[in-house]
């Protein structure tokens, strides 16, 4: 499996951005899929974004779409979520994911995922 630390939540207003980092460790880490879900209070877990292995196809939510950009450092085996235009329907606690399977391009399915982060919680106040 692949071990998963997100960092950089915290508190903004509306309209403004903010950077999530997701660090891997693990063998396969570098060649797995990765993914960014949200789970709002009382709200089931979404698929936010997707970036494959190679990091040459990314996906995102519609909710998200034009305003939320995915990548990943190999150098770093780090991927990021920049997120901009943040709305308060963005608040939620942020979990990064890593696909089950290797060389995958992406997916928003999160039974595709069994290595998760803790999540860090994002609040946009209004």
């Amino acid at each position: 499996q692949v071990q998963l630390v997100e960092s950089g939540g915290g508190l903004v207003q509306v309209g403004g951005s903010l950077r999530l980092s997701c660090a891997a460790s693990g063998r396969t880490s570098s060649s797995r899929a990765m993914g960014w879900f949200r789970q709002a209070p009382g709200k089931e877990r979404e698929f936010v974004a997707a970036i494959s292995w190679s990091g040459g196809s990314t996906y995102y939510a519609d909710s998200v779409k034009g305003r939320f950009t995915i990548s990943r450092d190999g150098a770093k085996n780090t991927v990021y979520l920049q997120m901009n235009s943040l709305k308060p329907e963005d608040t939620a606690v942020y979990y990064c994911a890593a696909d089950r399977r290797l060389y995958r391009l992406g997916s928003g399915d999160q039974t595709d995922f069994d290595s998760w982060g803790q999540g860090t919680q994002v609040t946009v106040s209004s």
